[in-house]
């Protein structure tokens, strides 16, 4: 409690002395800075640090022994409850962070809605629009609406300290689950709660694939510079070794660059490799290379076989897309459970680290029909 005593002080004018200490120990127990079971400091510590009276701490303490929070243990002291019944009546609000609300992002965000009313249970939103500066405003004022849990999407890719920057998150005052985001070639070393897509195995499982049906020059085509990214690519390159197929045949560029040229640097890429068949990140990246195909004279699926990523809209293209299709919306459901969990049960539930893998959608590019399906 060192350093907390101005706090105390300078919110006298507001409340009662203890219902404000109560209030700031009630804080710090949902924060973890006491986690379930441990003792507290004695009423005579805390007398001594904030400079309260000892009937004023004790009347704290008995408010939360009341609320089941705390629980008193004759000549031994004061203890953080195992279980907070009042807490889990109470209507959680839980604080969700996404870098925007389109596209990808609708069915996770629909996902941790549901899972939260089923609960009985709130969400409160904020986006930062892929501008990582906004981050730490968007959760500070999540933060400051009282949010009892954090559901984040941060930027954690392009940074020179990525495990620092997951640690700060982590380390903030309510519990924090991160989605579809997770450290990349951490290993052990990433001690974050997260619900991510597979986006490796997805990857993997789209270049299987379109070998079964047939191709053996497979080329990935990416946009750039974005959260997905590695994944693929790590997926790409693994069953590309696994199946002995050529190497060498991967193009990225930015969604800038693939919007300015409407896909053509791409097909000519393409075209080079002498490929037969493309994975390409994402949907509207995928249309783009049709439509330069198709001005090239150039048969989808007939010449070339494509496999989209994402499935955003994939079946609205020229030729509708074969998709690999991230479980947007599962992903969403089990993030919000995992926080609900980690609410309720505190440092006694496990760390839940969890990758659920896409399924492929079968549709007209890959030349394939649904009983060839994966």
């Amino acid at each position: 409690m060192a350093g907390k005593r101005a706090t105390v002080r300078d919110a006298e004018s507001r409340g009662l002395k203890f219902e404000l200490l109560a209030d700031q120990l009630r804080r710090g127990i949902l924060a973890g800075t006491w986690t379930a079971g441990q003792k507290l400091p004695t009423e005579q510590e805390l007398s001594k640090e904030t400079g309260l009276s000892l009937t004023t701490v004790r009347r704290a303490f008995d408010e939360l022994v009341a609320e089941r929070i705390v629980v008193r243990r004759q000549g031994a002291g004061s203890f953080v409850a195992h279980t907070r019944p009042r807490e889990e009546r109470t209507r959680r609000r839980i604080g969700v962070l996404l870098p925007d609300t389109q596209l990808y992002y609708p069915r996770v965000l629909q996902g941790i809605d549901e899972s939260l009313q089923a609960a009985g249970a709130s969400l409160q939103l904020a986006t930062y629009r892929y501008q990582p500066e906004r981050e730490d405003d968007a959760i500070a004022s999540l933060l400051d609406a009282g949010v009892d849990g954090l559901i984040l999407a941060p930027t954690l890719t392009g940074l020179d300290a990525p495990l620092a920057r997951a640690q700060q998150l982590m380390a903030l005052p309510v519990p924090v689950v991160l989605v579809e985001r997770s450290l990349a070639d951490v290993g052990p070393a990433d001690t974050t709660e997260h619900v991510c897509s597979d986006h490796a195995g997805g990857a993997y499982d789209a270049i299987v694939h379109l070998a079964r049906l047939g191709h053996s020059r497979i080329a990935l085509l990416t946009r750039s510079a974005t959260v997905t990214e590695f994944g693929i690519v790590r997926g790409y390159r693994r069953a590309i070794a696994g199946l002995e197929l050529p190497t060498g045949l991967e193009f990225a560029q930015t969604k800038q660059e693939w919007e300015a040229d409407s896909g053509s640097s791409a097909f000519t890429a393409l075209r080079e490799f002498d490929a037969t068949a493309a994975l390409v990140f994402g949907d509207r990246e995928a249309a783009l290379l049709q439509g330069a195909a198709r001005r090239a004279g150039v048969s989808i699926p007939d010449d070339v076989a494509l496999v989209s990523y994402d499935d955003e809209v994939a079946d609205l293209a020229e030729v509708p897309l074969t998709a690999v299709a991230p479980p947007k919306y599962r992903i969403g459901r089990m993030a919000a459970d995992v926080m609900l969990r980690r609410l309720v049960e505190g440092d006694e539930c496990p760390l839940h680290q969890i990758r659920l893998r896409p399924r492929i959608v079968i549709r007209r590019s890959c030349g394939a029909s649904a009983l060839h399906q994966d």
